[in-house]
């Protein structure tokens, strides 16, 4: 049997058709771009050469890094997807499913669109070859993310920011319907707690349950970050597993000056079992809007978010778990120092644990709502700085327009 008809023909590989199609015109229009030696590598590659198919990813590694993110030519990100799927599947053909997964995740988040149907349905495939044969990770008994006997309330307290609770509380309503919300808070721009209103989502109890947590998704690479907060010099991102994540979790220290967050990533694009677990609320298309993006955010406890505000109306669900969040109105964005860098403009340079008096001397009379969420919905309109403390948490952002 020739390498030409092995990808098709056998259980141990599988199809791209996107790829197909579209790779004389994607290997036209890297050739344009100067990518004779990866043109020459994907063409090796295609045919069943490791050696090549992983010398293409590594040229199109090169130049996704080759300069600020926003400049990286769409065409290198597609080059990079499909180099991805030529090794991965070469691994999945010698039974090597955790590392074909792993290339995919990658070209998952570091790849273009143009082939994310072929990137999808092949982990697909081999998700469902690795579950068959045991290969995902299950090797702890099965024991829940967030315990009942956590942390307690005086502990809770005590790890907060100075005044917090103490003000004014960000308001609670139950099963608040829709024109409610539109007109009492939404228009106004008000803050307010939704409750009862996930009870029907499947991600209430299965994302507690380490077990199913490391089954769907134990092998699957996602981006996270390492350090107090992204405006530390020492905050660094990684790339790991889903179960190495989730042993880290495990394995946090409340006080750890490291933690390990997996933050602002569109986890659901990329593991469609978890999205399954979840339901999009009629409360993102108020006014008409329409949903921006869906993104997941997993923490330890202990981790804190700066102060910041951000471009769009969001509503963030607490799934698991319990966050503290802080709210200042836009009209005191002054008061609260933001950072005069572009890619911090948005973030305050205030440490609410600790307060720099004689630098930020407006910071310690100013107003704020506050509350602590525990698994139920909390909206907010864009008009509001925010910090989010986690004291054990897991829960999704829907931003929407």
């Amino acid at each position: 049997m020739s390498s030409s008809t092995a990808f098709t023909e056998s259980s141990d590989h599988f199809e791209t058709p996107t790829m197909d199609l579209e790779a004389p015109t994607l290997l036209q229009d890297i050739t344009e771009q100067g990518g004779y030696a990866y043109v020459s590598m994907a063409t090796l590659a295609a045919a069943g050469d490791s050696r090549a198919a992983e010398a293409a990813r590594e040229m199109a590694w090169e130049q996704l890094h080759s300069g600020p993110w926003h400049s990286v030519l769409p065409v290198w990100r597609d080059a990079y997807s499909m180099a991805c799927l030529h090794v991965a599947r070469l691994h999945f053909s010698k039974g090597e499913l955790s590392e074909s997964l792993r290339v995919l995740d990658m070209g998952l988040i570091m790849g273009g669109m143009l082939l994310r149907k072929d990137l999808d349905s092949a982990v697909d495939k081999v998700s469902a070859k690795a579950r068959d044969a045991g290969a995902v990770s299950e090797q702890l008994a099965k024991r829940k993310l967030v315990r009942q006997d956590g942390l307690r309330d005086a502990e809770v307290l005590q790890s907060l920011p100075f005044k917090s609770l103490s003000l004014k509380l960000v308001g609670r309503r139950p099963s608040l319907s829709l024109e409610g919300f539109l007109r009492e808070y939404f228009l106004s721009g008000s803050p307010v707690i939704i409750s009862d209103s996930m009870a029907h989502w499947p991600a209430r109890t299965k994302w507690n349950d380490m077990d199913y947590l490391r089954r769907v998704a134990g092998d699957r690479t996602v981006p996270v970050e390492v350090g107090k907060n992204y405006l530390c010099p020492e905050w660094k991102q990684e790339l790991i597993t889903f179960s190495q994540f989730l042993a880290r979790i495990e394995a946090n220290d409340f006080s750890s000056d490291a933690p390990t967050y997996l933050a602002q990533h569109p986890l659901f694009d990329q593991i469609s079992e978890l999205r399954n677990d979840i339901c999009i609320p009629d409360y993102c298309f108020a006014g008409g809007g329409e949903l921006r993006s869906l993104n997941a955010w997993f923490g330890p406890a202990g981790t804190v978010t700066p102060l910041h505000h951000d471009p769009h109306h969001n509503i963030l669900a607490q799934v698991v778990g319990r966050k503290y969040v802080r709210l200042y109105h836009a009209s005191l964005s002054e008061e609260l120092y933001p950072y005069t860098e572009t890619m911090l403009k948005n973030s305050s340079q205030v440490d609410l644990d600790n307060i720099d008096e004689i630098r930020f001397p407006k910071v310690h009379d100013l107003g704020f709502e506050d509350c602590i969420l525990e698994e139920v919905f909390w909206s907010r309109r864009r008009v509001t700085c925010v910090l989010r403390r986690i004291t054990w948490s897991k829960g999704l952002l829907l931003f929407y327009h």
